[in-house]
């Protein structure tokens, strides 16, 4: 499903860039892809993405614990490394934002349709059973959503603090800023932690509601 997904979204790229989503979603359906399919695919997609952030972001402190243990040698390597840690970190939170805005867009338009075709139906007790469903899936929505977003905002005090470390590295490569550095380490660790928790939650919860909607409740 992913893989025809990707071919279908490069088929209509410039649909998607000019910002026309519901001529996106119309033009998928029409190939039998519908808005819950793409909100599961978006899904995954965000799982994966943070996923990867938790692995940078690991990196990362592991990287400046290194650093911290200088006691001569090559310092600007190891700078290098740490630089190239906090720009994959960066880029990987960046995508973990992406992810979660897509899933938004693509939610709030399968909830909107579907809130609109419940007036369609002539049977009541069908009627009744889709709405019920709707309210279940919008209710599992927010959770997910709620726990993305806060994992999502564990993220910027950790980059925050890898940059002022890494700036102030770089205009003072010497075991004198090492020493200075090291007194942050540990409050950026104990930031690292929570956000790897958050994340966890956020993966699990990704992890339930993919299964959910799948068996399509």
């Amino acid at each position: 499903m992913r893989y025809l997904m990707n071919w279908i979204g490069i088929v209509f790229a410039v649909v998607v860039l000019a910002g026309c989503q519901s001529a996106y979603y119309g033009a998928m359906e029409k190939v039998g892809i519908h808005k819950r399919d793409i909100l599961v695919d978006r899904v995954d997609d965000a799982r994966d993405a943070q996923t990867d952030a938790q692995e940078e972001f690991k990196s990362a402190l592991q990287r400046l614990d290194e650093l911290l243990k200088f006691d001569g040698g090559e310092l600007e390597a190891r700078y290098n490394a740490l630089n190239d840690d906090y720009e994959s970190s960066k880029a990987a939170a960046e995508r973990v934002y992406d992810r979660i805005e897509a899933i938004d867009d693509v939610a709030q338009a399968l909830f909107d349709e579907w809130q609109e075709e419940l007036g369609m139906y002539s049977n009541d007790a069908m009627r009744r059973e889709s709405e019920r469903s709707l309210r279940e899936t919008e209710r599992r929505y927010t959770s997910l959503l709620q726990s993305m977003e806060r994992a999502a905002d564990t993220m910027e005090p950790v980059l925050e603090k890898l940059q002022d470390n890494v700036l102030y590295l770089k205009h003072n490569l010497n075991a004198k800023a090492v020493d200075a550095i090291r007194g942050e380490y540990r409050s950026l660790r104990t930031d690292v932690d929570v956000l790897i928790r958050e994340m966890e939650t956020a993966i699990q919860e990704s992890n339930a509601f993919i299964e959910a909607m799948k068996e399509g409740s």
